[in-house]
């Protein structure tokens, strides 16, 4: 039998509850089309936590997501989400912008001061599980030489530098051709923004804090408005594809993470945008998405 998996889920309030209520019934079948063990452990944050225990984080929630083996977050809008990113050992940030015409980009930069060299030794991990391409963006004088250092270690993998006016000239010349960047902070978030413009939304990407060691915390990039709340019309796209992330790199199950971003591109081009309806054919669309794991590295584009 599988090892049994376990996902901490903060869905706060607002529209995070419903969203997380929908990723919730993806994540469950996912694992069951692929025979996962993933237990989902569902704990108070936010405002919602800070209602019913007058703290936003409260010592309960978190020991559990302190041990769990990802947290997944549908409300990372709310002010506690800065609480939870500070109680991990986080080494690098990673921005994957799904465009299903384009194929996808994931961006790399460091979660903090001191963290470039684990940063670009993470976007080289993740570059060799790929295509085995990486692109770096210089964000300081000394960043082309630890470049450099990791690249070393790295036969067979290829790497090019691009300042950042090179990069976003390849975005408009040479579309899909850029796989995998590792950046600066102050410079990642202009080429996700970049990305997710020629991808047509910001709900393309979805983000993860990856650790050195414990778990890694996912969100989408953006989650629509609290006024949303409760009208069943909050887009879950963007939840979908960072849980997506969480299946590939928070918990090591890249095949289960390809078939749920193929079944959400897929629901794009056809479903209807309201909540429960996008969620249904994603599900639907699942089995038709699946990616078994020794065809993997085929199928990524």
């Amino acid at each position: 039998m599988s090892q049994s998996l376990t996902v901490a889920c903060l869905a706060g309030d607002g529209v995070g509850p419903e969203l997380m209520a929908e990723a919730s019934r993806v994540l469950a079948e996912v694992a069951r089309l692929h025979a996962l063990r993933i237990e989902d452990v569902h704990l108070p944050y936010g405002g919602e936590a800070l209602t019913r225990f007058g703290h936003p984080l409260p010592h309960s929630t978190r020991e559990e997501y302190g041990s769990a083996d990802a947290i997944f977050v549908s409300a990372p809008d709310d002010p506690a989400f800065e609480g939870v990113k500070a109680d991990l050992d986080l080494s690098c940030h990673v921005a994957r912008v799904h465009n299903q015409a384009r194929g996808d980009l994931l961006v790399v930069e460091p979660a903090g001061f001191g963290t470039d060299e684990l940063a670009i030794a993470r976007g080289f991990q993740l570059a060799a599980q790929r295509r085995a391409r990486l692109t770096s963006v210089a964000s300081t004088p000394e960043w082309p030489a630890l470049v450099a250092a990791e690249a070393d270690g790295w036969d067979g993998l290829e790497v090019e530098h691009l300042s950042l006016g090179g990069l976003l000239k390849r975005f408009s010349d040479h579309p899909g051709t850029v796989d995998l960047v590792v950046a600066g902070s102050h410079l990642a978030g202009a080429i996700v923004d970049v990305a997710a413009h020629l991808a047509g939304s910001l709900h393309t990407v979805a983000s993860g804090w990856l650790p050195q060691h414990g778990p890694g915390l996912f969100a989408a990039q953006v989650v629509e408005e609290d006024e949303v709340a409760g009208h069943g019309v909050a887009d879950p796209a963007g939840t979908f594809l960072a849980a997506s992330l969480l299946l590939g790199e928070g918990l090591g199950q890249r095949s289960a993470a390809r078939t749920l971003e193929r079944a959400v591109g897929f629901a794009e081009e056809t479903a209807p945008r309201d909540t429960r309806a996008f969620t249904d054919a994603v599900i639907a669309m699942l089995p038709d998405a699946r990616v078994d794991t020794e065809y993997f590295e085929e199928v990524w584009r």
